[in-house]
This record gives structure tokens, C-alpha cells and sequence, in this order.
């Protein structure tokens, strides 16, 4: 949708995680909304849910709140703040601390979003 304040694009889509913590897929309700507004600036806001295995091999979820801001251009590299719940004793501990920082890349296989602890000492 486009009007005189901006633009406002909902994209859904999929993926797979396969890290040492866990593996799984994105589940299809995922969806990155992204709004340009008056001075060009693109905020992004994914809201999604993971299905797979922790370290430990049970089943579990992570839900994933993942948001950023970059100018509007096509360099498709930016930084984000994601926030995680998940159901998995294991990860808990880790993903409850809200000590992260995200990466996007568009690579020649796809976009990337990676996921780093960031140090607070």
C-alpha cells in the first residue's frame, strides 16, 4: 500500500535454522512488515515462530520478534533487535536474556539473518 506518508509492504516467508542450539523450519505464518516513510528511512518488523529440535533433542518453539531500520536503498544490508520466547528449558535460559543483535545479508542463496550474543559486562 502506498500513500502520501509512505509505503507499507507485509512479505511472508519460510526458511530452515541449522545451528548447534537448534534446528528447524520457519513456520508459514511468518510475516516481515516493512513501512518507507516520509524520509526514506525502512523499518522492519518480523514476527515469527520456529519448529524444530534443541541441543538436547526435544521439540520445541521459539518465537521470534526481530526489528531494525535501514535507509531505502538497495544495499539490503542491515542490523536488528530481535526478541525470543520459546517453550525449550534448554534455550530458555540463553534466549530469555535479551543480550542480541541481528544481521541481514542478501546473499546469492537468499536473504540471511543471523543472530549474535552481543558481551554485557
Amino acid at each position: 500500500m502506498t500513500t502520501e506518508l509512505g509505503e507499507v509492504s507485509m512479505i511472508p516467508f519460510s526458511g530452515t535454522v541449522d545451528c548447534e542450539l537448534f534446528k528447524g523450519i520457519v513456520e508459514p505464518w511468518g510475516v516481515d512488515t516493512q513501512i518507507v516513510d516520509q524520509t526514506n528511512m525502512r523499518h522492519l518488523s518480523a514476527r515469527y515462530v520456529l519448529s524444530g529440535k534443541d541441543s538436547t533433542g526435544q521439540d520445541c518453539h521459539i518465537y521470534i520478534e526481530n526489528n531494525g531500520w535501514m535507509e531505502n536503498r538497495p544495499s539490503m544490508k542491515f542490523e536488528t533487535v530481535p526478541t525470543f520466547l520459546t517453550d525449550s528449558r534448554a534455550l530458555a535460559p540463553l534466549l530469555h536474556s535479551n543480550r542480541f543483535i541481528g544481521t541481514g545479508t542478501v546473499e546469492k542463496d537468499g536473504l540471511w539473518i543471523r543472530f549474535y550474543e552481543i558481551d554485557h559486562q
